[in-house]
């Protein structure tokens, strides 16, 4: 079910969210919100993380693939499972597939992270790369194979479904903190906050939902802040979670309904939020995990007392792990 929130958006209702709640609690537990003593210190506020990392792919897109599969696969039978993806919600699909029983194949862009290639492979799922060097090309080739009958296309840039997954972190943040004054959260697709934001805002409306884009790739900061649809010709950034350069009309609705500020972080703000949660607060995040730790720190963004950080993911390359190294 659907319901209106704010002006006229319709978004997963909270009895949708709830029941995606109890369906993924078959799956996997709660991730848990811990407290960030160094990052309290140094912003004066009452820092907490949400470790999406616990999931059973290392991100949060298993929430999302595995609630979407198992609604589409309640109207009807499937063969396979399709989707394309920077690595993420690729692996997310492939680990959804196997949990199912069935076969899975995932698009991604050349040169994709090596940890989330090997991630998905791991898990069965045949690859096939595209060829390009970003999603756009990826896209093409999973929307011509899903002409095949019985191939499903989860595309969790337009699933309906979908949200309700990640939507459950808003109600375990709220659970686990319900002072929560703010949570801060990495925008690729943006059905992460989508769903986090639809969740909050039938929870707790006065929580406020800051999302945040890698400035190299800022398609949907663009288009929050001009309330239309904005491309770019590029999304260039270390952060393949946030690389997304053009917008899903519906989505940029969405988001400038629910979403209260959105900002962007450099890539040398991530790499040094990438060493900072690693050294103070022991814990390994990729870019786009990293991304709301950096938002913070930069100091530009109006969050209250007690801010959630939502860290998104910890697939991050050996490469640009040595990067954030040799930048502390």
């Amino acid at each position: 079910m659907k319901t209106t929130v704010g002006r006229s958006q319709i978004v997963p209702d909270i009895s949708t969210i709830r029941g995606a709640q109890r369906f993924l609690a078959t799956y996997f537990e709660p991730t848990r919100l811990i407290a960030a003593p160094f990052l309290s210190q140094r912003t004066g506020k009452s820092v907490y993380l949400k470790l999406e990392m616990e999931l059973p792919t290392g991100s949060f897109k298993v929430r999302g693939a595995v609630y979407a599969l198992a609604q589409r696969m309640n109207r009807g039978p499937i063969e396979e499972v399709v989707a394309c993806s920077t690595g993420n919600h690729g692996a997310a699909v492939a680990y959804a597939a196997k949990q199912f029983g069935i076969k899975a194949k995932i698009f991604l862009p050349t040169n994709c992270n090596p940890v989330k290639r090997g991630r998905i492979a791991a898990l069965g799922a045949a690859i096939v790369e595209s060829g390009g060097s970003d999603l756009a090309s990826a896209f093409t080739m999973t929307a011509e194979y899903a002409k095949q009958p019985g191939v499903f296309f989860l595309n969790d840039a337009t699933d309906e479904d979908l949200p309700a997954g990640p939507a459950t972190i808003g109600c375990e943040i709220l659970e686990q903190l319900p002072e929560t004054s703010a949570i801060v959260v990495p925008m690729g697709d943006t059905a992460l906050i989508r769903g986090i934001a639809a969740a909050a805002k039938q929870i707790a409306p006065r929580v406020k939902i800051i999302g945040v884009q890698a400035e190299g790739a800022p398609s949907y900061y663009l288009s929050w802040k001009e309330g239309k649809v904005v491309g770019t010709e590029t999304c260039d950034t270390i952060a393949d979670g946030l690389a997304t350069r053009t917008p899903v009309a519906a989505n940029v609705r969405e988001v400038k309904n629910l979403v209260d500020d959105v900002v962007l972080v450099s890539e040398e703000q991530m790499l040094r939020a990438i060493g900072t949660l690693l050294v103070e607060e022991h814990l390994l995040a990729e870019p786009a995990g990293a991304a709301s730790t950096a938002a913070l720190l930069n100091g530009d963004i109006e969050c209250g007392d007690h801010v959630a950080l939502v860290v998104s993911g910890a697939n991050i390359s050996r490469e640009v792990l040595r990067q954030a190294i040799s930048n502390m």
